[in-house]
């Protein structure tokens, strides 16, 4: 869920909710451990509640189809190793966002 989103919910709530108060509460949480940011296909800022693991995630632009990327995946570890090993740069998976077209795209744009 985005910050918008979330704004827009506590806004059916209580309409005089306030961006900026949202947003400080969501930093606080972040903090705490609570919930995570990543951001999505658009740049904005998505959060995730506990998640299970910290993960990066790929986003197609043409169905707006999203999968979680797993640490543990051959593909991101080569990614991130190949940075590592070629520009000595250490990658933060949870900031990790790839976009493109999904294999069910690609056979439909093909067809």
């Amino acid at each position: 869920m985005t910050g918008a989103e979330l704004v827009d919910r506590c806004r059916e709530v209580d309409p005089t909710t306030i961006p900026s108060t949202v947003y400080r509460t969501l930093d606080v949480l972040e903090q705490l451990g609570v919930l995570c940011h990543s951001h999505g296909i658009d740049g904005r800022e998505e959060f995730h509640v506990l998640p299970a693991s910290v993960h990066g995630h790929l986003h197609c632009r043409e169905c707006g189809g999203e999968w979680d990327l797993a640490p543990d995946d051959p593909a991101v570890l080569a990614a991130i190793e190949a940075f590592r090993a070629r520009r000595g740069f250490d990658v933060d998976i949870s900031h990790l966002t790839l976009i493109g077209r999904c294999v069910g795209c690609r056979a439909a744009a093909s067809a």
